[in-house]
């Protein structure tokens, strides 16, 4: 391959006392020479990519299954249902009846909205450069007048973007102080016609999120995105108080009466739900002790609590009274996941009280669909799924070195000796769904076998199965990759020559490690939005944060020792290597596009085979949450095509 030129520099970090050698540091700069640099690499990938492909049918195969992209969930105020549609909100009286406009947006990616309790005015998160970075944006719901709203940029919307109080005179949101790469964030609350002003959380020095959930008895602050606990309590215009502040687990739940009502995993690894007097942290009932089964989240609707829970990672969903008696369960469609935020914070923000449970699901070969259920009542339909993958489902486990099985599923259209697909995360408590997802699918219909793995790290078994791949053993999760890898091979489901992988985020750090250390194993590795430099990543303010909570301390030489003995970047050794396609966006404020950068230059320099290793960062692309439709839609097509070819597809 003729690659652009990559200079090297001779950059070497002091970390924790150890010296780090940086020769492609320059790539972490935004300079006129590393732009130019990443449009002649974008440039190369897409020439190589599409060289002998049909891009328009693939084109057509991405949109043909993006049809059944998840739903937007109407949201519910005062007798009218708000939901995204087109480009703007529809306020109706039905969840997906007609309506009439709302807001409109003329350009911008829609994140989040709230509206305030009465439903006379909408709160919309908006972004217009994909990073995920939004502004609130208020307007006036019978005149669609705008009105005036905070000036404070949103990092993103894992903190639910806002919180109305129950009166509808204002809210709680949490946003930056400063700019998004210093990433400094704080609680403030707006009161409408007045302005806006910090809200003294005592939450400490901490970069941690924090969201406010607000009864007409009790204000709530949960704080940490990815096991929060309810750090502070007051009453309605009293000050602040800290409530259940030194705690590992998590204590996710909803105000009901003076009580806090949770799923904790505190004394209980799968889960159990317990009520929490919130005039004393140390009353706590438990409702619903641990079974089997992983439980996950509450919603309370009228006086019942519906209680979503994971059975060996499908969906289940049980109806409980207020004293944790269940008194039936949700007759979902199949056997498959409910639509859900990746972090448990982000699900504490379920806006006004609604007269159901309203809920997408979806499963690994059939699309999104909404419903809704009321207690005692049957499950309605509100909007079915539209793409059905011809495909069946299977399962397996691989045993990993230390005798754990790894569970897989396997989504095939029945084509014998298929390319195979490997399908992975494994990070942060995050569990990686049965869902439906449009590129996967497309993979699948386009020819090609799907296994969706679930790793140790991720949120799928409860808290043992996430802390066996967390800080000092996040190398597990990897172990744990290698042994489904080598397990579809010796079973005779996959073949080296016909074995990709792919992941995203943290999932994309995991390829990068797989593509490094075994590259043996795959015939094309593909990560998605990834972190590739642990060590770099300490620099980053974001990123800095990530790494202290799942990885280790930077400022211990031990553990960046470990950093070193794990990061993608800094494993690379000249050797052959399969063909890689790195993708990532220029706006991303969690995995900065100079991940994807750096690597690839150094990888392109150590490849002593043949296989291309390409890098395409988009324009007006972040880390996927906000990234528009159209882009998205040229981000999987790319993707796809790469399989088609490195595999041997036909479309």
């Amino acid at each position: 391959m003729n690659y652009p030129p990559a200079r090297t520099v001779g950059v070497v970090e002091d970390v924790a006392g150890i010296a780090v050698p940086d020769p492609y540091r320059w790539l972490e700069e935004e300079t006129p020479e590393v732009r130019a640099w990443q449009r002649e690499q974008a440039a190369l990938a897409t020439s190589v990519i599409f060289d002998g492909v049909d891009v328009d049918a693939v084109r057509d195969l991405v949109l043909a299954y993006d049809a059944g992209s998840r739903p937007a969930l109407p949201r519910y105020a005062a007798g009218l249902w708000f939901r995204a549609s087109g480009s703007g909100v529809v306020a109706s009286r039905l969840p997906y009846g007609e309506g009439r406009e709302v807001l409109s947006l003329d350009e911008g990616v829609l994140s989040w909205l709230a509206p305030s309790p009465d439903g006379q005015v909408l709160a919309a998160g908006i972004c217009d450069d994909g990073s995920e970075h939004n502004t609130i944006r208020l307007v006036e719901v019978g005149s669609g007048r705008p009105l005036d709203g905070p000036v404070q940029v949103l990092h993103s919307a894992w903190a639910g973007g806002v919180s109305w109080l129950p009166d509808s005179s204002g809210f709680y949101f949490f946003a930056l102080t400063g700019s998004p790469e210093e990433f400094q964030q704080a609680v403030f609350v707006h009161r409408l016609g007045t302005g806006t002003a910090l809200e003294p959380v005592p939450v400490g020095t901490s970069k941690e999120y924090t969201l406010i959930q607000a009864s007409t008895s009790w204000e709530v602050a949960s704080h940490r995105v990815g096991s929060p606990i309810p750090v502070a309590v007051r009453r309605p215009g009293q000050e602040w108080r800290p409530f259940i502040t030194d705690c590992p687990g998590t204590i996710a739940g909803h105000i009901v009466g003076d009580h806090y009502l949770a799923v904790t995993d505190v004394g209980a690894p799968r889960g159990r739900v317990v009520a929490i007097a919130l005039d004393d942290p140390d009353d706590w009932t438990e409702l619903v002790p641990e079974g089997d089964t992983v439980l996950r989240s509450l919603t309370p609707v009228g006086d019942r609590l519906y209680l979503s829970e994971f059975d060996q990672v499908f969906a289940r969903v049980r109806i409980l009274d207020r004293a944790g008696t269940m008194v039936g369960e949700v007759p979902l469609p199949a056997r498959g996941a409910l639509s859900a935020p990746f972090f448990p914070l982000t699900g504490l923000a379920v806006g006004n009280p609604a007269p159901c449970f309203v809920f997408a699901f979806s499963t690994l070969t059939s699309s999104w669909g909404v419903y809704s259920h009321r207690p005692g009542g049957d499950l309605e339909t509100l909007a079915a799924p539209s793409v059905t993958l011809d495909a069946t489902i299977g399962e397996g486990r691989a045993i990993a070195p230390d005798g754990v099985a790894v569970p897989y599923h396997v989504v095939s259209g029945g084509s014998t000796g298929a390319p195979v697909l490997v399908s992975a995360y494994g990070a942060a408590n995050v569990p990686l769904l049965p869902a439906y997802q449009p590129d996967l699918a497309a993979f699948v219909a386009a020819g090609g076998t799907l296994v969706q793995a679930y790793p140790r790290g991720g949120g799928e078994f409860g808290r043992d199965w996430w802390l066996a791949a967390h800080r000092e053993r996040k190398h597990v999760r990897d172990a744990d990759l290698v042994a489904v890898a080598e397990h579809l091979i010796a079973t005779g489901l996959a073949a080296p020559d016909r074995l990709a992988l792919t992941g995203g985020s943290d999932g994309g750090l995991m390829c990068g490690v797989a593509a490094t250390t075994r590259p043996d194993l795959w015939r094309a590795v593909l990560p998605r939005a990834p972190l590739l430099d642990l060590i770099g990543g300490t620099r980053d303010p974001y990123l800095d944060f990530v790494i202290r909570k799942a990885w280790g301390d930077p400022d211990d030489p031990e553990d960046v020792r470990r950093f070193l003995r794990l990061s993608p970047y800094e494993l690379i050794r000249p050797g052959v290597f399969p063909a890689v396609y790195l993708q990532a966006g220029a706006t991303d404020p969690r995995c900065r596009p100079w991940h994807a950068r750096k690597f690839a230059a150094r990888l392109q320099a150590a490849q002593e085979g043949e296989a291309p290793i390409l890098v395409h960062v988009f324009e007006n692309a972040g880390h996927g949450a906000a990234t528009g439709h159209d882009v998205a839609v040229e981000q999987d097509t790319e993707w796809l095509a790469f399989l088609i070819r490195s595999l041997g597809l036909r479309i």
